[in-house]
């Protein structure tokens, strides 16, 4: 008898119990850690979380070796992400030597008005991720330097971060360059563009929402001591770096590649390389500054490129706020999200592996009648994937697979699914600290994911507004009589 037929199908509770502990061992983390449970006790509660879900798979027959083989796989579909956190990583460290950040945030504090920084903040970063299709890219460029004109004007960097993510993934959510926004449509068998028109109904008015909010904190932001603090700042930046338009042609080239649709590594790669050779020509008085005068003038300019390039840079002023903006970057700096990124993959890979995943959502679809709860289930079983496997990409392909044929049988459009599938999956990611956007977000812009997510109001209405939407039955597309009745009499 093969192995295949000795496996036993996971009860309900088999699957809840991988799932409990981790949120049991999660809060354990936040209670005795705090905001220092990302760099290290999280990543043990994970590891921990699925080590208990790989017995329950081996109670129910499957061997160590298939287990091992699934867990292998899954932290394989991080690896690109995680290539992509070292490529932003090198980048921010050769753009901060470049004087390319430096220069966004020095321009940025002039053009920017305080009392409505978070709407614009917000505004800026929907137009640029719209233009390239990436939330990611946006963050780690815009997104950085918005942070930095935040810390500039005393803003709050919570509130920063969170309008630098709900524009970034507004933008995205509404782009055909985004690689979700073509996923999501491809799964559920619907046209690109007609899944964008679709999603608009409940895109737009959340980002309407959104920007209100943003205007209203903007408002009571006590901005009397803004103007000394800007000035201090700018002319402290001017004394550290030459700010020249030239320094923003690095991110300029990024812009263009991603509109040209070049892969996300190398097209940050080369961003990031080129930002090194931007330091070289454009900022021989900060590179000099920090040679040893033990080499050759040549050797010791590379060595601080490429020291960029792995371990950041470290820039000292008189200002201590700038000098935290200032002294980051480098593939190093992204090793604790790497590995919390390849953690959480672990859990999801085996909890799906030994079919513990699917177990929890086939229970999810027990009870559904109406359309609201076919598009309610699906946004929360998005949102519980997103959770439990980590992975954006997961949490859109397998709900939209299980869910698909359900959705045909009760006469639903298949718009619906990709629509849930983006308002559930896409949208919760940076919400979540150990998933690959969240941690993504955290280690990019500085600010913890627990900081941030109530003030990331896009992402935080969409998914509500979409429910309401589901049950007062707006905007619900049904198949059409004749298509209903071929299915029905099997013609």
């Amino acid at each position: 008898m093969s192995t295949q037929k000795q496996l036993k199908e996971p009860t309900i509770l088999d699957a809840l119990i991988p799932i409990i502990a981790l949120v049991f061992l999660m809060g354990s983390a936040v209670y005795l850690y705090g905001g220092d449970s990302s760099y290290g006790p999280n990543q043990i509660a994970l590891l921990l979380a699925m080590g208990i879900a790989a017995i329950i798979g081996l109670k129910n027959g499957h061997t160590w070796d298939s287990i091992e083989a699934g867990l292998v796989k899954g932290i394989s579909m991080s690896l690109g992400a995680c290539l992509i956190l070292f490529a932003v990583g090198s980048l921010i460290g050769t753009w901060m030597l470049a004087g390319t950040v430096p220069t966004l945030i020095y321009y940025g504090l002039s053009l920017l008005n305080p009392t409505f920084f978070y709407a614009a903040a917000c505004l800026v970063c929907a137009v640029v991720a719209m233009s390239i299709g990436s939330s990611w890219t946006t963050a780690a460029t815009v997104g950085v330097a918005l942070i930095g004109v935040a810390t500039g004007m005393e803003m709050s960097l919570a509130i920063t971060a969170g309008a630098v993510i709900s524009g970034a993934y507004f933008g995205d959510k509404l782009s055909p360059l985004s690689e979700t926004t073509n996923l999501a449509p491809a799964i559920a068998g619907t046209n690109l563009f007609e899944h964008i028109k679709y999603m608009l109904w409940t895109t737009v008015p959340s980002f309407g929402i959104a920007m209100i909010l943003f205007v209203v904190l903007g408002f009571q932001e006590d901005t009397t001591q803004v103007s000394d603090s800007i000035a201090i700042m700018q002319e402290t930046l001017k004394s550290y770096f030459n700010l020249e338009w030239h320094m923003l042609i690095p991110l300029l080239v990024l812009l263009t590649l991603a509109i040209k649709k070049m892969p996300a590594f190398p097209a940050i790669a080369i961003g990031a390389l080129l930002g090194g050779v931007w330091a070289l020509i454009f900022q021989p008085e900060l590179v000099d500054s920090m040679l040893d005068n033990e080499r050759s003038a040549f050797v010791q300019n590379l060595m601080v490129v490429w020291t960029a390039l792995f371990d950041g840079v470290t820039i000292t002023t008189p200002d201590e706020k700038l000098n935290d903006l200032l002294s980051r970057g480098g593939m190093a700096g992204m090793l604790n999200t790497v590995w919390l990124i390849i953690c959480a993959m672990s859990f999801g890979a085996v909890l799906e592996n030994v079919g513990l995943l699917k177990r929890i959502v086939s229970a999810c679809l027990l009870g559904a009648t109406t359309a609201g709860d076919m598009i309610t289930r699906t946004i929360l079983t998005c949102i519980g994937t997103n959770l439990i496997t980590a992975d954006q990409y997961i949490s859109i392909v397998m709900p939209g697979r299980m869910y698909k044929e359900e959705f045909e049988k009760r006469g639903l459009h298949q718009l619906n699914l990709s629509r849930s599938l983006e308002d559930g999956g896409t949208i919760t990611s940076p919400l979540i600290p150990w998933n690959t956007c969240g941690a993504y977000m955290q280690g990019v812009l500085g600010v913890l994911v627990v900081d941030y997510i109530f003030y990331a109001f896009f992402n935080l209405i969409n998914p509500i507004l979409a429910v309401i939407y589901a049950f007062m039955g707006i905007k619900i597309l049904r198949l059409t009589p004749p298509k209903v009745k071929v299915v029905e009499q099997g013609i």
